[in-house]
Parts: C-alpha cells; sequence; structure tokens
C-alpha cells in the first residue's frame, strides 16, 4: 500500500541500542518490545530478506547488534509510511550500505553526505522530484506528481515515482535524522494531486458508495486519498472519512449510506485490532469490508479481506461495486 508521508516526530520511530548491560547485544525479544512488532515479524523479516541478527554469543545465540538495529529502524519506519516490505528491506540494506561512507560527513560535515537522496537505482523522473522536495521546492514537486498521474495514472505513479522517492526519503533520515519537513512537504503536495484527481469524477458508476476511513486512533489517511484517487480513474466514486474514524462514526456511516464496500487503513500494531472490524454491522445487501496497512493483526474476522498494494485494493474495491 502507498507510503503515508511523515509519520510524526524524527526520533519517534529511532531504537535504542544495545544496552550496556547487553555486551553481545539484543535478543529476538528485546528488540520486538523496542520496535513495537511481533517477534515472527523480524524472524520473517530475517528469513526474506536477510535483515537478522548479525552477532553471535559464545552459546552461538544470536544477537542484534548496533548495525542490524540501524537496519531495523530503517525497514519499520518505512513500512510505517506504507512502503511494500521488500521496497523497504531493499532502502535498508543500501542505506547500511552506503552508511560508513556517508558517516565520514560530505557538504554540509554532518552524517548523512549532504542534502540529496541516494536512489541509485531510481527512473530519472524519481531523481528529479527527490531533488525539488529536498530544496522544499512545493510546487515543482506538485506539478511533477500532477504530470506523472496524468501521463501513467495513479497506481502506476505510486508504484514507479511516489514510492522510491519517499523510501529514499526515509532512508535518510533514518542515517541523519533529517528530512521530517521534507516528508511532510511531499505528502502535503501529493494530497493535494490525488484530491484534484478524486474530484474530477463527475458521475460514478457505482450507486452505491465506496467508504474508506483509517481506523480508529490511526492518524495517516493519505493511503485513502491514494484508493479514491485510484477508484476515481475506474470510475468508481468514494467518500474519504479520514484519520482517526472512531468506531461508533464509522459504523454509523455504514448504516447511513449502505455502501458495496468499506475500506479501512490501520498504519500500525495499536490501530489493527481485528475486533473492531468484527463490530461493523451486517447489512442488506451485503458490504464488502477490505482492509490495508501494515497494521493489520491476524487472523482477520470472516468475510474481511487484505489489500496488498495500491493496485490490489483498487481491483478489490471495484469487483465489490460489480465494475
Amino acid at each position: 500500500m502507498p507510503p503515508t508521508g511523515a509519520s510524526g516526530a524524527a526520533g519517534a520511530d529511532a531504537p535504542d541500542g544495545p544496552d550496556p548491560d547487553e555486551p553481545a547485544g539484543l535478543t529476538v525479544a528485546s528488540v520486538a518490545r523496542r520496535l513495537g512488532v511481533a517477534p515472527a515479524t523480524l524472524r520473517t523479516w530475517d528469513r526474506r530478506y536477510g535483515l537478522g541478527p548479525s552477532r553471535r554469543t559464545t552459546g552461538s545465540h544470536r544477537r542484534y547488534g548496533p548495525e542490524d538495529m540501524s537496519r531495523l529502524g530503517v525497514m519499520h519506519r518505512l513500512i510505517r509510511d506504507g512502503v511494500p516490505a521488500g521496497e523497504a528491506a531493499r532502502a535498508a540494506l543500501a542505506a547500511a550500505a552506503v552508511a560508513p561512507e556517508a558517516s565520514a560527513g560530505g557538504p554540509t560535515g554532518r552524517r548523512g553526505g549532504g542534502r540529496v537522496v541516494a536512489l541509485p537505482h531510481a527512473s530519472a523522473a524519481a531523481k528529479g522530484l527527490a531533488r525539488a522536495a529536498m530544496a522544499l521546492d512545493g510546487p515543482s514537486v506538485t506539478r511533477a506528481v500532477a504530470e506523472a498521474v496524468e501521463r501513467h495514472g495513479v497506481v502506476a505513479t505510486w508504484d514507479d515515482l511516489l514510492v522510491p522517492v519517499l523510501a529514499g526519503i526515509g532512508s535518510r533520515w533514518a542515517r541523519t535524522g533529517e528530512g521530517v519537513e521534507v516528508e511532510h512537504l511531499v505528502a502535503e503536495s501529493v494530497s493535494a494531486v490525488l484530491g484534484m484527481r478524486a474530484a474530477r469524477l463527475v458521475s460514478p458508476v457505482n450507486r452505491r458508495p465506496v467508504l474508506l476511513a483509517s481506523a480508529e486512533g490511526e492518524m495517516h489517511a493519505l493511503p485513502l486519498h491514494a484508493v479514491a484517487a485510484g477508484l476515481a480513474e475506474r470510475g468508481v466514486g468514494a467518500r474519504v472519512l479520514g484519520a482517526r474514524v472512531p468506531l461508533d462514526a464509522l459504523r454509523a456511516a455504514v448504516v447511513r449510506t449502505g455502501p458495496a464496500a468499506v475500506f479501512v487503513w490501520s498504519q500500525v500494531p495499536a490501530t489493527g485490532s481485528p475486533g473492531r472490524l468484527a463490530a461493523l454491522p451486517d447489512q442488506r445487501p451485503s458490504v464488502e469490508v477490505v482492509v490495508g496497512g501494515p497494521g493489520w493483526q491476524e487472523p482477520l474476522p470472516a468475510g474481511v479481506s487484505r489489500a496488498y498494494s495500491l493496485a490490489d485494493a483498487v481491483d478489490r474495491l471495484v469487483a465489490a461495486t460489480g465494475g
């Protein structure tokens, strides 16, 4: 699913290093507590992406050292920002690869090597967008995103342009502690472009609406605008309820509008309790419930499906409307 832009205070997601009384490094359980993820998640990242502990104790137990925690910090923050896990892992490993060179200092004399975003495998368009973002040139960022949407569509723009740039900005933040203002600017510009794209749909093909909401307590709402814009390109109208939608309010909206589908975004495990979905009212005709985001915990209630990307979310919601 889509990245969500700035996640809050710059240091909010930075993991602590090993405790002084843990010279051999941190256990899986310790790291899981610090990051706020399940130990099984860390084992999956190790197995699938090679983001595992690199230290070994005398008893051959594996432990996470500072370098491992740095990689996990990048991975965790990018996933929280909606970057797909595979892309986040590549960014985390790339950040670790350039960190020794960057730490020597660049034109700014600070760790990170200057005010640039490293995008070695990205397109020229992505690199241009990153330069405009780092210059805090909002009009140029908005123009570049709008032109890409017009030329390639919402989903392709998200996957090929925005995800690499936001991953690069997030990776730079993890190394330097700088760039939250850049993330905010990009998120605002992207929201504006997506909102304008969705607003162009005058006569939607669906008679029953699609409701888009962030889970109760969930601050992130940019994914909802991306889904709304992607649906608009398919002729499907949606109503964006925004961030932090209380369960009672979402339930009332379902009863009032009789939607064909409801999409609920959760960014962090604290907002992704499946029990909240089970509390949605049964409707006739039935309502398709789709969730997105890395916050949702398994198992999901019966009848609730998970979307794993922007394209997947759009396809599922279009199908729910009969399209």
